[in-house]
Formats: structure tokens, sequence, C-alpha cells
């Protein structure tokens, strides 16, 4: 039987008891309310890259694999995309670029499926599925029905959303975006990005060669998923960046439109002491490219990462009076 340790990106997590892999709309519903009816708890899950799952974990396990997409070419105002929730998150990002279709460029090289994007609200450079996504279809497992909710409607926030504030609720079945023409990337908002094109804030570049920048960015930060490099065997970026009223000083910050200040997490980390590549055990350790990812070494348990994460954001409070939040989802697992 195939384990959770196969089936998500930092590799760690038990085997299910039953596994059922829907590869069309009528099957994930079909298979959900089987789990409903039956008052049985199931674990969905798309590419498994936001996940830390328990060693322990025994329970039944929908993986969402439905694919493909559709432009409605009927609307005049831009492309309108609506793309099954399975469909591999960054195939669905190049092709856009290709297509001239604006708005997720900077969302490049991020693992995991197009349905899992509107639950974090995922973001990167600047960018966030919430600017571009026009509505939802899911089915709703209280009313059994399958709704449409629009995007005014998915109360997005920083890495969060309706879905994810109610997980329990929907199972997102596809995604509409509605995407502006042209084939200059929307205008940069990160710094890091202006700095690698050579260029100021607010300007435009191509959209091809800002997918090409950003993933070489990730890469050299182990955020791009590969089975040869241990870096990468991640949840990504494991903490959030928080949100705070005081700045600690010297600390990279963003204003927030609360009047709050988003501060770098990585930056909290490596001040509390804990630098790339550190760990409690040789098993598991911060990523040797990025102190925000917290990796499996090859041999890693679910505790092992959790230990790590506990030490961590422990450090971080003790130094800073601030207490990390993560952004990986945990099952049957907590810090």
């Amino acid at each position: 039987m195939t384990s959770l340790a196969e089936l998500t990106t930092i590799r760690v997590g038990g085997t299910p008891t039953l596994l059922t892999i829907a590869a069309t709309e009528a099957e994930i519903i079909e298979a959900v309310s089987a789990a409903d009816d039956a008052g049985q708890e199931l674990l969905i899950l798309g590419g498994g890259s936001n996940l830390v799952v328990a060693d322990d974990f025994k329970g039944q396990v929908l993986k969402i694999a439905s694919t493909g997409y559709e432009n409605d070419s009927t609307v005049c105002a831009g492309a309108w995309v609506t793309v099954q929730a399975g469909h591999n998150w960054d195939d669905f990002v190049n092709d856009c670029v290709r297509n001239d279709w604006l708005g997720v460029e900077a969302l490049s090289g991020i693992p995991g499926t197009v349905g899992a994007t509107p639950i974090q609200n995922v973001g990167a450079y600047g960018q966030q599925v919430s600017e571009t996504i026009a509505q939802v279809r899911a089915w709703n497992r209280e009313t059994k029905t399958v709704e449409t909710i629009f995007s005014s409607n998915c109360e997005f926030g920083y890495r969060t959303s309706v879905f994810k504030q109610f997980p329990n609720r929907w199972v997102i079945l596809s995604v509409t975006f509605q995407l502006p023409l042209g084939d200059l990337a929307s205008p940069l908002k990160y710094n890091e990005l202006a700095v690698y094109f050579d260029t100021e804030l607010g300007k435009r570049v191509n959209a091809i060669e800002l997918r090409a920048g950003v993933l070489e960015l990730r890469a050299s930060k182990g955020m791009l998923v590969s089975a040869a490099d241990p870096d990468t065997w991640s949840v990504g970026s494991f903490f959030m960046n928080p949100r705070v009223t005081t700045v600690p000083q010297d600390a990279p910050n963003w204003i927030e439109p609360d009047g709050r200040y988003k501060v770098s997490a990585a930056w909290l980390i490596e001040q509390a002491g804990f630098a790339k590549g550190f760990g409690l055990t040789d098993r598991a350790t911060l990523s040797t490219k990025h102190t925000l990812a917290l990796t499996n070494r090859g041999t890693a348990t679910s505790q092992d990462i959790i230990d790590l994460a506990r030490h961590i954001r422990a450090g971080v409070q003790a130094k800073f009076g601030i207490e990390l939040q993560p952004e990986a989802r945990l099952v049957n697992c907590k810090l």
C-alpha cells in the first residue's frame, strides 16, 4: 500500500487504510460522499506539497487527480480559464505564460495542484492567486450540493481563505481565473525581482523572462522540488511571515493594509541563532539554502520535523517575543 511519505514532498507520513485516486469531478464527489455518509474521516490531498502527516496516520485518503482546463473564448475581457482541481499548478502557469495570459507568472515553480491554491491564497514574489481568481466551484459537504463561490465571498487574506477557515465544508472541484492578455508581466512588486532584472519596482518585464527568473531564484533557495536534492524535500516555507505592530530593529518588513507590518520569518529565524543547515539531528534540518524550509534529509520521521519546528519557534519566541505560525498543514501532529 502506498504511504503518505510517497505522496508528500516532505516524504513523511503513515500508510492509509484506503487510498482513492479520483480523476474526475464525479469521482471526487462520489468518494467524499461515501466517506461522509459512513461517518468516516477523509484526508484530501492534491500534490501533497503543504502537508506534514504523522507517521502513525492510518485513515482514508482521497487524492484529487482531475486535470485539464478550458478557456471561455466568449468572454471579451481577457482569458476566462477554468482549471480542474488536480491539474499541476506550475504546468498551468507555464501554459499561461506561453498563451500570453497574465497575472500568475510570478507564481512559477510552486509545487502542488490548482485546487489547493485558493485554500492558502498562494502567493510569492508580489503576486497572490486571489488577484486573478474569479470563482471557485466546490462540493459543499454539508448541503451535499455543488456551489460556485465568487472571489468576493472567498474571504481571501494572507495565506488564508474561507476554505482554510472551514476546512471540512468544501472540496474544491475547479478554479476559474480571469487573466489579462499580453506579453509583459504584471508590474514588479518584489524587490528581489527588481534587483534580479536590474530595474525598479513597478516596472514590467517580459512574462517569459520573468518566469525564468523566478524559477532560477526558487532553485537557488531549494524551492523547486527535485528527487536528487534533499534541500527540496520540504513543504516550502514552513512558517508564515508574522504580522506585528512593532518591528524588531533592522528586521525586513512590509506595511500591510491594516497598519500592521509583515516581518520576514527567515530573518527572525536566522537572528535567533538558527543558520542554514541547522538541525537537532542529521535526519531533519533547515535547508542549506533557505532557513524557512524544514527538510527531510532522507530518513526523517514526522516527529523529527515537528521537534525541529518546535525548537525553532521557541527560539524565535524567546528572542523576539513573536510566535511563528505554521504555513504547512499538520495532520495528526501539532506544534
